[in-house]
């Protein structure tokens, strides 16, 4: 979810804060990294002593120590993979080039998908072919009236179908998202049954969407669905550009409004990102889409359903660390 937007990011602090203290956001990753290490640590230590009680309740049999020093061998390398202990719910890192699934966890879970809804928006918005320089106008139409977000887009904002779609994908702003399935052939009803249309033909099987924003927790899809999206998605260069910009200025009539990037991981150089989207509701947890290069390789890394406030950020710089170690 974005930049003082309210939206599903309401709950995160403005990015710009983060931007200005420059490396607060990733102290926490790195406090809550050290905090699972030292509780996988703990785990190790435990089962080691279980297996060494094992070992002397054993000792009179020369099969049971050789099958307790097997254990205990074979331990560390299981607890290898402890850093690996992710927040997020569900969890699917595919290597886009080669198509091998690199890490899976309940990837095919179906779960509230929040503001990742807005990859499907833009898709439908460029599939329509409709000029990116036509004005739009925000109305009482867009405001939201399920969560009560508030949006840096007054009412009577006017900002082209270009900024609208820009801010939609780089914030996550609500009401442009909404703007723009309004101003679709047909209304908004059209443009939501053409998100799940498009869905049906990328073979998104459990995917379903209700409104263009994600705001609906009705808006699901399992991690392997959002695997197909982002591939298909990646195909749009606008999609690319827009989504991995840290910062665009619009004039929405009065002044001027900045909006940041609401992903905390494009300003940090030791990513290379391609595309990407956050997300967040109440329901739907802190979720997270990416393609990004990891040792050269192109891999898409989906997160789902973290409870905690930047476990999804944490999750994909410990999916980053280890399939670089």
């Amino acid at each position: 979810m974005a930049a003082s937007l309210p939206s599903p990011h309401a709950r995160t602090p403005p990015l710009s804060f983060q931007i200005r203290k420059g490396h607060l956001i990733f102290s926490t990753f790195a406090v809550q990294t050290l905090a699972d290490i030292f509780s996988s640590v703990r785990n190790v230590v435990t089962v080691a002593m279980h297996l060494l009680n094992s070992l002397f309740r054993f000792s009179t049999s020369g099969f049971g120590v050789i099958l307790i020093l097997t254990l205990l061998l074979f331990q560390p390398s299981a607890q290898a993979a402890a850093p690996l202990a992710l927040h997020s719910a569900s969890v699917l890192v595919v290597n886009q080039r080669t198509g091998k699934t690199l890490y899976q966890k309940q990837a095919n879970r179906v779960l509230p998908i929040a503001s990742l809804s807005k990859l499907m928006t833009a898709m439908v918005v460029l599939d329509s072919k409709r000029p990116l320089g036509n004005p739009i106008k925000v109305t009482p139409a867009d405001r939201d009236l399920l969560k009560k977000t508030h949006s840096r887009l007054t009412l009577g904002s006017i900002l082209s179908r270009r900024d609208m779609l820009h801010i939609a994908l780089m914030s996550s702003e609500n009401r442009a998202a909404a703007a723009l399935s309004r101003g679709y052939p047909g209304g908004r009803k059209a443009f939501v049954a053409k998100m799940n249309q498009k869905a049906r033909s990328l073979g998104m099987k459990h995917a379903r969407f209700y409104d263009p924003t994600g705001l609906t927790p009705r808006n699901v899809a399992s991690a392997r669905d959002l695997l197909k999206m982002v591939n298909h998605a990646y195909r749009y260069q606008t999609i690319r550009r827009f989504s991995t910009d840290k910062q665009q200025i619009v004039r929405p009539g009065r002044g001027q409004l900045v909006y940041r990037s609401s992903n905390g991981l494009i300003n940090n150089p030791a990513w290379k990102i391609q595309l990407q989207k956050t997300g967040f509701t109440n329901e739907a947890g802190h979720c997270l889409v990416m393609r990004t290069l990891i040792k050269g390789q192109p891999v898409v890394i989906i997160l789902l359903g973290s409870k905690q406030r930047y476990g999804h950020y944490s999750d994909a710089i410990r999916l980053k660390a280890w399939l670089e170690s």
